[in-house]
């Protein structure tokens, strides 16, 4: 049992500065307001719609090919493994102090996925009616569909975990994801591509002007 307490507190000791910092806050902010624009913009898709307008659905040279298979859950549940494995690989690997960065630039994402799908917004693709599982895509309303926050999101973890083993299992579980949405027909090719080119973009800008939120890096 000493061993135990003693470990905990120094997981504790180590987690302090976290706390102690203002960029942590600042990028579990920016995770809730990208959130919160997220379902605002869904929720506008989906009143617009409930008013008589009607959202396009576009033909698609992959879909178009592709049979379609009631998936849902499947893309689901690896888009929330991959949470628990980077949550995993922080307490694993002590990573603590990478946490402000993390939130930030899936906040990031979030912020601007909530303002591109009502920019030029798109039906969701043929077939697809929502996800029939316990997730129910983790929102009310499933509308909006560019760019994919699955694969963005995954992508992004992918992109920030340093440790290799992780990398790999978290590219597993996002080629899973990738190949289950297509099946699903749950986005157009080009939400899942321009998912990862967000991801990329977002990364590649927070390395350069937000190296701050990675506190052992100040």
């Amino acid at each position: 049992m000493p061993a135990i307490s003693s470990r905990f507190e120094n997981e504790r000791m180590a987690f302090l500065p976290v706390l102690r910092s203002r960029y942590f806050y600042l990028g579990l902010l920016a995770l809730i307001l990208g959130n919160e624009l997220n379902f605002a913009s869904q929720t506008y898709l989906y009143n617009s719609i409930s008013e008589g307008k009607t959202l396009p659905e576009l033909s698609d040279l992959i879909l178009d090919n592709l049979p379609f298979f009631n998936v849902s859950l499947i893309y689901d549940l690896f888009s929330a493994v991959t949470v628990i494995i980077v949550i995993i690989y922080i307490i694993h690997r002590k990573d603590y102090m990478s946490i402000p960065f993390f939130l930030v630039m899936i906040g990031i994402l979030e912020l601007l996925r909530g303002i591109f799908i009502v920019l030029t917004p798109m039906g969701n693709p043929p077939l697809f009616e929502g996800t029939n599982s316990l997730f129910n895509g983790f929102s009310k309303y499933e509308l909006g569909v560019y760019p994919s926050g699955h694969a963005g999101c995954g992508f992004l973890y992918f992109l920030m975990v340093k440790d290799k083993w992780y990398k790999w299992i978290i590219f597993f579980c996002l080629a899973i994801v990738i190949v289950t949405l297509f099946f699903a027909h749950a986005h157009y090719s080009i939400d899942i591509l321009s998912g990862l080119i967000f991801a990329y973009a977002i990364y590649s800008f927070g390395e350069r002007h937000l190296k701050m939120f990675k506190l052992d890096s100040k």
